[in-house]
């Protein structure tokens, strides 16, 4: 039967089969509970249609034909997901794009959220915090997690060709050049100076002594097996920055736990994720707490789950939260436990997972200390009613 259709389409309409166009009934291939029969009557409809016309062209043919084609079919799809994003841009912009890993934006979560901890701590009792600095930090956070890629990128192009997972890197790849990339670190440093000159002149001079850290921690990977403690530093910063950015200076007896913490953090949650790699560092000489610890990372992981929640604990005291702030830090006991009890060390999927939770708990102590920021209102209001 499809013989003897395909032999009369050729001699009815020559122009038509000569057409690259595909035939719309090779898409609409009889699937389960349809009958052959049911699709031959199919073709049969679409070749009468078009026999019924007595003069057409190639664009009349194109057009009948394409009716029914997916309308999406050739066209790009648009996905408000960080990776459509970056998919949607320019080509061009793309690899930039990429350089800055505005398609993973895990790493940006990660940096942002210890400033939102310190941001919610700092809000006055009774009231949420400021909306305005946190939006701020949101974007400054997105600048310097894009420049700390790039340095990290053109320090390691060489070692990022040799690694599976990062060999199609912009750099690693050659599709920007170290000039290009040092050329667009100027643009994201310049952007984030904007950005925390938004701040007062405590918090410009603390800001701006990060930037050392910034710089060296792709280094430390090549000199020490500790290099998640430096990102820890680095990644924290905020932690510090937040509270001085609200009240005009640091109160280290609330902000030296909590940066404390968010180091304790990272090195959970960057070992996790230096396991993915772990073959590749040891063959191209790479540095790692993961290698440190091997098949001991658990008891580790462990006890800086221990010294996380003790600084958390102090930092709510000194803080004077209030209950909701500590029931939060009993369900982020609970992830933590759950992390390092599911993680498998040797499976880069499992890894990835257990990583990018993290995510999830940042969040939830957030929301945590905003709920017992709020509480404070309440307590003191039952306090005044007492006396």
């Amino acid at each position: 039967m499809n013989i003897i259709i395909s032999f009369t389409e050729q001699m009815m309409f020559p122009r038509i089969s000569a057409l690259p166009v595909a035939k719309p009934w090779r898409w609409l291939s009889p699937g389960p509970g349809h009958s052959s029969f049911r699709h031959s009557y199919f073709k049969s409809n679409i070749l009468a249609s078009l026999s019924s016309r007595s003069h057409f062209s190639q664009k009349d043919v194109l057009i009948q034909r394409s009716c029914c084609q997916p309308r999406s079919l050739g066209k790009r799809q648009f996905s408000f997901s960080a990776v459509g994003i970056v998919a949607a841009a320019p080509s061009m912009v793309q690899p930039y794009l990429r350089l800055m890993r505005l398609d993973k934006p895990i790493g940006t979560w990660l940096l942002y959220l210890p400033s939102t901890w310190s941001i919610a701590l700092a809000a006055d009792p009774g009231c949420l915090p400021d909306l305005g600095l946190l939006t701020l930090f949101g974007i400054g956070s997105l600048l310097m997690r894009g420049a700390g890629c790039t340095i990290n990128d053109m320090w390691d192009r060489d070692f990022d060709k040799k690694v599976i997972r990062t060999a199609k890197r912009p750099l690693a790849s050659g599709e920007l050049s170290q000039f290009q990339a040092l050329v667009f670190l100027g643009g994201q440093l310049s952007l984030s100076l904007g950005v925390l000159l938004c701040l007062n002149y405590y918090s410009i001079a603390l800001g701006a002594a990060s930037l050392s850290l910034v710089v060296t921690y792709p280094l430390m990977k090549r000199v020490t097996y500790w290099p998640q403690l430096v990102l820890g530093l680095t990644f924290n910063w905020g932690a510090l920055l937040g509270w001085s950015a609200v009240m005009g200076s640091c109160d280290w007896s609330i902000c030296l736990p909590l940066y404390f913490s968010g180091v304790m953090w990272t090195l959970i949650y960057d070992t996790i994720y230096a396991h993915q790699d772990k073959e590749d560092d040891i063959r191209v000489g790479i540095k790692s707490t993961a290698l440190r610890f091997a098949e001991q990372t658990k008891p580790w992981l462990s006890g800086f789950a221990v010294a996380m929640l003790s600084g958390l604990v102090l930092a709510g005291i000194n803080s004077h939260q209030t209950l909701p702030y500590y029931g939060t830090l009993s369900a982020v006991a609970i992830h933590l436990a759950n992390q390092i009890y599911t993680l498998d060390i040797n499976k880069p999927e499992n890894c990835w997972k257990r990583f990018s939770s993290n995510r999830n708990l940042g969040i939830l102590l957030f929301l945590g200390i905003v709920t017992g920021t709020l509480w404070k209102e309440n307590v003191q209001n039952e306090e005044i009613y007492q006396n």
